[in-house]
């Protein structure tokens, strides 16, 4: 959240503040064990962490995501876990644009070829490496219709593109910028597929051998929700053998990722580190979000509660 950009002015205002950039597991029971209140993202908060600090009154999640929580055990102790959402939803989107021109415009590619001298060598006013195709008058597809899935269908149709993805409840939650249509039509008509579900037990890999086939061979994928939404090597397997045409992803199933991760050194999938999110202005919403739930708290009126839903 913050690598030195933000102030923690308005939360050291609130108590006495300790901040480490990272613990280890000892180093967690050790650091939480007189702390009234945590605030974390990705370190484990397990039973035993729970256990061990008797004073712990409140848990902050600085992320929508709150599995790194034992969420029962905290509602065990009667600790409310309080997470942000929605904080960034237009970073998101905007990256996955970003992500989708990175394929499409090669930007970077052209810049290092005029480096390194190619325009200068050549003899027209202009080459491409390429093709390059508009967005305009391609399909959008969306797996996962909500605050960020919502927000990357109006970049979409302002693009002009078509919008098109599943949902639940079409006829309830019937949208102008896009046409709800089964899983099966979703694979097989989207140009640009991206996924903003959140993770549970039905989708994990269902960006499987068998769903990536029924996909256009000029298809991108795009993923900026969650990396255990693809089966990864399927999807290695799949961008090699030319099912698809290219992935941009986000995130990946094990982050950081190992050296030889399925997914790391193909030159038609592009990864960047899990960045979409943290833009200098999301960020600064997630710290304000914060520091609202702790001060929330503080007056025993805690907001943004996620293990009320264990009562």
């Amino acid at each position: 959240m913050n690598p030195g950009d933000l102030n923690y002015a308005s939360l050291k205002n609130l108590g006495e503040v300790k901040v480490f950039a990272h613990s280890t597991s000892i180093e967690t029971l050790e650091r939480s064990q007189n702390a009234h209140i945590l605030i974390c993202n990705k370190t484990q908060i397990t039973k035993e962490v729970l256990e061990n600090a008797k004073n712990l009154k409140c848990i902050c999640v600085t992320a929508t995501g709150y599995n790194n929580v034992d969420v029962k055990a905290a509602k065990e102790r009667g600790i409310p876990v309080c997470n942000v959402a929605g904080y960034s939803t237009t970073a998101v989107a905007q990256h996955v644009f970003a992500m989708m021109s990175a394929v499409q415009n090669r930007v970077i590619a052209h810049n290092s070829s005029v480096q390194k001298g190619d325009w200068s060598a050549n003899r027209d006013f202009c080459y491409t490496l390429s093709p390059i195709h508009e967005f305009a008058g391609k399909t959008m597809g969306i797996y996962g219709f909500g605050r960020i899935g919502q927000q990357v269908a109006k970049l979409a149709n302002a693009y002009g593109m078509r919008v098109i993805s599943t949902h639940k409840h079409p006829e309830r939650d019937a949208n102008k910028g896009a046409d709800f249509v089964e899983w099966n039509v979703l694979l097989q008509e989207s140009d640009y597929l991206s996924l903003h579900a959140p993770l549970n037990v039905d989708n994990e890999g269902i960006i499987n051998k068998s769903n990536l086939e029924k996909m256009k061979p000029t298809a991108v994928l795009i993923n900026t929700g969650r990396g255990g939404l693809i089966d990864e090597n399927d999807l290695r397997d799949a961008l090699k053998e030319g099912i698809i045409a290219a992935a941009t992803l986000d995130v990946l199933s094990s982050e950081p990722p190992p050296s030889d991760h399925p997914l790391v050194g193909l030159n038609n999938c592009f990864v960047t580190p899990h960045i979409a999110w943290a833009s200098v202005e999301a960020r600064t919403t997630l710290l304000e979000e914060t520091v609202k739930n702790v001060e929330a708290f503080i007056k025993g009126e805690a907001r943004n509660v996620v293990n009320r839903l264990y009562e």
